[in-house]
C-alpha cells in the first residue's frame, strides 16, 4: 500500500515543524503497523520521492515477500513528523535525502543502534559514528555552468568566489532545498557563522537568482537562461542519460578537493526505536545496502554507491576521487540554525 500526503513547502526542520501542525487536520492518516500482519511489514517514511524509491521498494516487496507501507514526502517535513511523533509515531524505517535529518532525528533519541554488519558494509566516513543510522548513497555538490557561454577555466572551484562582481545576476541557488540547506549547514560547521553569514549575504547582493529546486536550476543552465547553478551531480547525469551527454549544453565543475565546496553529502536510512526489534524493518535497511539496491541506485538514480570498491555512475568521475571536506556527517543536523540563518539574510 502507498500512501502519499501533500507536500510543504518546507524550509528546514523548524519551518517543517509549523506548517505540519499547521496541517494536521486535512492530512492523510499515518499507516499504522499494529494489524495482524505487522509481522510481514514495515511502514517507511521516505523523504525520497516516490518515483526515484517507489520501483525500488517494489523489487524488496518481491524479493522478500514483506509489504511496505509508504508515507511519501520531503526530507524536511517527514523528519519534522517524526520529531513530532516522538516515541508514538507509526514508522519503523526513516529513509532520508541528507544527512543532516538523520542527524536531528538521531539526536532526538528517535533511532536505534543498527547491526554492525549493516553499518559496517559502508564506507566508514559517509555512515553515523554512532551506528544510528547507514549511509546508503553519496551525492556530490557540483556547479553546473553553461557550457556554450563559459570554459571549465572560467568555472571557479570555490563557490566563495560566485560573489565576485563578474557573477552578478548569474548564479542561482535552491535556498529551500535540503542539499542546499546541508550544504550551508556544513558551511556553518567548517568556516563558523560569520562566514556562512557573509557567503550568503553577499549572494543575496550579487543579485543571485532563486530556484525552487535542482532540477529547475539544471534546466535553465542547459537552455541557456542562466550561466551557472549549484546542484547535485546526479541531475546531470540523469538528464544526459535521458538525452545523450554530447547534447547537454550544461556542463559540471566539482569543487577544490578538500573544501566545502567539494562536499559529498549522502542519502541515509534508520530505524526508529518502535523497529527496533522489528525483523521486516532490520530487514528493509540491511537490504538497501545490499548489492541490488546500490546497483539500482547506481544505474537508475545515478548516484554513488558507498559501497567498497563499487562502480559509480556511467561518465562520472570515481568515488575516491572526489575528497569531500574532512567533516563529521554528523555535524550537519544544526538544520535549525541554517535555516534561521537563511531566514535573516533573506534568502527565504
Amino acid at each position: 500500500m502507498i500512501i502519499s500526503r501533500r507536500r510543504l513547502a518546507a524550509l528546514g526542520l523548524a519551518a517543517a515543524l509549523t506548517a505540519t501542525l499547521a496541517g494536521c487536520g486535512s492530512a492523510t492518516p499515518a499507516p499504522t503497523a499494529g494489524d495482524a500482519s505487522a509481522a510481514q511489514s514495515v511502514v517507511l517514511y521516505s523523504g525520497r520521492d516516490e518515483e526515484l524509491v517507489g520501483p525500488l521498494i517494489e523489487k524488496f516487496e518481491a524479493a522478500t515477500g514483506i509489504t511496505v507501507e509508504t508515507r511519501y514526502g520531503s526530507t524536511t517535513e517527514m523528519a519534522a513528523q517524526l520529531l513530532e511523533e516522538g516515541d508514538k509515531t507509526p514508522a519503523q524505517v526513516f529513509l532520508s535525502q541528507d544527512a543532516g535529518a538523520l542527524g536531528a532525528v538521531a539526536a532526538a533519541g528517535l533511532l536505534t543502534t543498527l547491526p554492525s554488519e549493516v553499518t559496517g558494509a559502508v564506507e566508514p566516513a559517509y555512515s553515523s559514528r554512532d551506528g544510528s543510522w547507514v549511509g546508503l548513497t553519496g551525492r556530490a555538490r557540483v556547479i553546473a555552468y553553461d557550457g556554450e557561454e563559459l570554459s571549465a577555466a572560467e568555472v571557479p572551484d570555490e563557490v566563495t568566489a560566485l560573489t565576485a562582481p563578474t557573477w552578478k545576476g548569474r548564479v542561482g541557488i535552491a535556498p529551500t532545498n535540503a542539499s542546499f540547506q546541508a550544504f550551508v549547514t556544513a558551511l556553518r560547521v567548517r568556516e563558523g557563522e560569520a562566514a556562512a553569514e557573509k557567503w550568503l549575504t553577499d549572494l543575496k547582493a550579487n543579485d543571485v537568482q532563486i530556484f525552487e529546486g535542482n532540477g529547475a536550476i539544471l534546466e535553465a543552465v542547459n537552455t541557456g537562461a542562466l550561466d551557472v547553478g549549484l546542484i547535485n551531480h546526479y541531475y546531470w547525469y540523469a538528464t544526459a542519460a535521458e538525452t545523450g551527454a554530447d547534447t547537454m549544453r550544461a556542463q559540471i565543475a566539482y569543487g577544490e578537493p578538500g573544501s566545502t565546496s567539494a562536499l559529498v553529502n549522502v542519502t541515509g536510512a534508520g530505524v526508529l526505536q518502535g523497529g527496533a526489534d522489528d525483523a521486516a524493518a532490520q530487514r528493509l535497511v540491511a537490504w538497501l545496502v545490499g548489492p541490488e539496491a546500490q546497483t539500482y541506485f547506481v544505474e537508475q538514480t545515478h548516484e554513488y554507491s558507498l559501497l567498497p570498491g563499487a562502480a559509480g555512475p556511467e561518465g562520472a568521475p570515481a568515488f575516491t576521487e572526489l575528497r569531500g571536506p574532512d567533516l563529521d556527517l554528523a555535524d550537519l543536523a544544526s538544520l535549525d540554525e541554517t535555516v534561521a540563518l537563511l531566514q535573516k539574510v533573506q534568502l527565504v
